[in-house]
């Protein structure tokens, strides 16, 4: 039974893995990066997420290793705090309150007790660099109240720290003093900008690197002498640079921009520069671990790529793409359950929600993608699974002009031996005008596929799956079947019913329902409300309604049987959302304060839940998953997400999710541990590691007396053995101690003779060794007592002689650091 409490919204994954620079650990085994409230821990070799470092309230915007222990790091965040980790373990060891927002983190190696951070304390516009002094103490919370400004008037962003808009500054932190370098302006020139964009330093001479708006790179020399300084350019970059970085020893400078091309200047000369090209997006932020071994490069559609030091990419890890445009909104592939959207640009994503993790890309406009400020792309508009994943239609748009409309509408079939979808049918300009929208007909009984799509030329129209085969191969293709309008009014939607044998479309304010069989016109519903924005049918034992938006807040529920209206509420839809499990239907609002959630069935007006405020910015999609294992919530107010998990996304592209916090949530892992292990069974490993208590009498310990075989639980998943196996080995007593330990405690509670040929053995046996020593007797008797104990009355077994001496041999080993554990 999950613990009830109230629903928070919570980020469910999705967030930016490229908003600040990665930061590899000292050995390059792993690589650390901020997404959301959260920091990520991957492994170099293998991309997987090792650990997922949470206790941030806002969003972190800085990560750094600690330089006086590199098993260690510390984040910074929006939500005024400096926390110390152990990332090998990932497990929290101090927090700092600072008290303020810090929107960036940084250490140096001479500074141990301090690090610095960057905060907008006066004006939010004005942003300044300060030394924070951390203070030492032993409890878990510290306030770090000491703040000491080093430069004011500053860029919050934490490549241009060393920097304002049109001049260089330079902090000496031996000196304590600050000189600033101004370039001439050259605005007059044509396309020409001096303007910083980002600073590198580098390691061992003193020498800096400027990126600059113009795509030029400034390697400024002698800038202790404000009036002597020098600098040199170099220049290959067409736009803008993003970021530098230079070597741990210095060799070389790695530069990148919007080409998507790693530039490596070695020996940081014009003529010596190496190229990673093809990178795939623009490259935002450059990382090189300490090690000297692995570079890697952050880029805009939210990935990382680890690379070789021989400019070789080894390793991306990618995370949800976020795009310019969500058009195709928010989809779930019924084969695997990911999540399908636009990603980059003329592509789909599929994104697993459970690992937070990118599973592939389906290249829907197949042309390679220019980055041309002012070129009309081409532009993947919507999507939409059929016949349970069988099926995909997509359609990609191009306008130059008003007049100008390049359409294209593509079938996709799934190609079980690839594990992928192969185009079946490509329909050049299906319709006149925009496609507003496309639905498949889902019905279990339904025998031939059929997909429908309306448009704003005034029509709607039936596509059916035929026989396309000829005398070379067997195939099929889909073909318009049928062609709908109303009044030459816009088709703005569609949808079908749940068993296939209605379809809805909506032309403008008025709703009309077609039979799917013979494409006759059964009856409209016009309330005059505005246009029908969302259209939806009613499941289930709600089947019989149907559910229409309007522009002008109003959402409607009609009747299908009687024809008639049966309820209606002045609600400003901006999301709805049928339930694929159940009746339910989530509905996403928008108001002056930010975006409320209404879950209702059709049947019953008044709403099931109401979340006020999910978000302060507007929603813009939202999606039922179907869960794997169901919840069990009791509350009526939460039985909505028993079957399905409620997703949504807002204007921002941030992925958002309802969840309840269980005591499980609260639990650290070492508190987890502790607390399972109040409840450890008697097993082999519990006398070493577990806790003695007393047996209950109860009714199962009656039963078992009955029985000949006593069946001890299996030692898997428990708590005690999985804290031995990942125990450090430093800590852990030697290999020979606790190998006899272990078998010591196998013997003692491992049962030789069955219950029925055990007493007349002791019988025989006690006649014949009578004149045995007082004091073996009395051990002998000592074993039966704690075998009666630790089974609570089991069956009493008598051990063999052979058994009694090689145990006697044991009965000076000191088991008294049992006790303590």
């Amino acid at each position: 039974m999950v613990a009830e409490e109230s629903l928070r919204v919570v980020r469910c994954g999705g967030s930016e893995l490229n908003f600040r620079r990665a930061v590899f650990s000292a050995d390059s085994k792993y690589i650390f990066c901020v997404s959301g409230d959260f920091i990520k821990v991957f492994s170099t070799a293998t991309e997987e997420c090792v650990h997922i470092l949470q206790g941030h309230r806002n969003l972190v915007t800085g990560i750094q290793l600690n330089p006086s222990n590199h098993l260690q790091l510390y984040s910074c965040s929006f939500d005024g705090t400096i926390k110390l980790w152990d990332y090998v373990d990932g497990i929290l060891i101090k927090t700092f309150i600072v008290g303020c927002k810090l929107h960036a983190l940084f250490t140096l190696t001479y500074t141990e007790d301090s690090v610095f951070v960057i905060i907008n304390k006066e004006k939010p516009d004005v942003f300044q660099l300060v030394s924070v002094k951390l203070p030492k103490s032993s409890s878990q919370e510290v306030e770090a109240k000491e703040l000491s400004i080093v430069l004011d008037y500053i860029n919050q962003s934490p490549k241009c720290i060393a920097f304002g808009n049109e001049y260089l500054s330079v902090y000496f932190f031996k000196k304590k003093t600050t000189s600033r370098f101004t370039l001439s302006s050259s605005k007059s020139k044509k396309h020409a900008k001096n303007n910083f964009t980002c600073v590198a330093c580098h390691p061992k001479e003193d020498c800096i690197a400027t990126g600059h708006q113009d795509g030029k790179i400034r390697l400024w020399r002698n800038f202790d002498d404000e009036k002597k300084y020098t600098y040199t350019c170099l220049h290959w970059h067409h736009d803008l640079v993003m970021d530098l970085a230079f070597s741990v020893t210095g060799s070389s400078l790695l530069s990148g921009g919007r080409e998507s091309v790693l530039v490596e200047w070695r020996e940081v000369t014009e003529k010596n520069k190496e190229f990673l090209p093809r990178l795939g997006a623009t490259i935002e932020h450059i990382s090189v671990s300490p090690a000297g071994d692995l570079f890697c490069t952050s880029h805009s559609d939210n990935k990382i790529i680890i690379i070789q030091r021989n400019l070789e990419a080894s390793a991306v890890i990618q995370g949800l793409v976020k795009d310019s445009k969500i058009l195709t909104g928010l989809m779930i592939d019924p084969r695997t359950k990911a999540l399908v959207l636009n990603g980059k640009p003329g592509h789909l994503q599929f994104y697993s929600l459970q690992s937070d993790k990118q599973l592939y890309n389906l290249d829907i406009i197949q042309q390679e993608y220019i980055n041309d400020y002012g070129l009309i792309q081409i532009e993947l508009t919507k999507a939409a699974f059929g016949c349970y994943g069988n099926w995909l239609a997509t359609v990609e748009q191009r306008q130059e002009k008003e007049t100008e409309l390049e359409l294209q509408m593509k079938l996709w079939t799934y190609n079980k031996k690839t594990q992928g979808f192969v185009l079946n049918t490509k329909v050049s300009m299906p319709h006149e005008d925009h496609i507003t929208a496309l639905c498949f007909c889902n019905a279990e009984k339904s025998e031939n596929p059929t997909l429908v799509t309306a448009s704003k030329d005034g029509h709607f129209k039936v596509w059916i799956l035929t026989d396309d085969s000829d005398i070379y191969k067997k195939a099929v293709g889909w073909t318009c079947d049928f062609v709908g309008s109303y009044h030459k009014y816009q088709a703005t939607n569609c949808c079908f019913s749940e068993d296939g044998s209605l379809l809805a479309v909506s032309f403008e304010e008025i709703v009309t329902i077609w039979d799917s069989e013979t494409w006759e016109l059964k009856c409209t519903f016009c309330q005059r409300a505005g246009k029908i924005r969302h259209l939806c049918f009613g499941r289930l034992t709600c089947s019989k309604y149907l559910l229409g938006a309007t522009e002008n807040g109003i959402l409607c529920c009609w009747n299908l049987l009687s024809c008639a209206l049966e309820w209606s509420a002045k609600l400003t839809v901006r999301v709805m959302e049928p339930d694929p499990n159940s009746e339910n239907i989530a509905a996403i609002s928008q108001s002056s304060v930010g975006s409320d959630l209404f879950v209702f069935k059709p049947s019953e007006p008044r709403p099931l839940y109401i979340q006020k405020n999910i978000s302060r910015e507007e929603v813009q999609w939202g999606v039922f998953v179907p869960r794997d294992v169901p919840e069990s919530f009791t509350s009526e107010a939460y039985q909505w997400l028993n079957r399905s998990q409620f997703y949504f996304l807002t204007k921002s592209q941030s992925l958002l999710t309802l969840s309840t916090k269980s005591p499980e949530e609260k639990l650290t892992p070492t508190s987890k541990q502790l607390l399972a292990e109040e409840s450890l069974p008697t097993t082999p490993f519990y006398f070493i590691l577990g806790k003695h208590r007393q047996q209950q009498q109860d009714d199962r310990v009656n039963e078992a007396l009955e029985n000949e075989l006593v069946q001890l639980p299996l030692t898997e998943n428990i708590p005690a053995i999985s804290e031995l196996l990942h125990t450090p080995a430093h800590v852990l007593p030697s290999a020979s101690f606790l190998c006899s330990m272990f078998v010591n405690s196998l013997l003692l509670s491992k049962e030789t003779e069955s219950a029925k040929e055990a007493p007349d053995d002791v019988d025989m046996e006690e006649e014949k060794e009578s004149d045995d020593s007082d004091e073996e007797n009395n051990y002998t008797e000592n074993v039966q007592d704690t075998n009666n104990t630790d089974l609570g009355e089991d069956i009493i077994h008598q051990l063999s002689k052979s058994e009694e001496k090689k145990l006697r041999k044991f009965r000076k080993v000191d088991y008294s650091w049992i006790t303590a554990l």
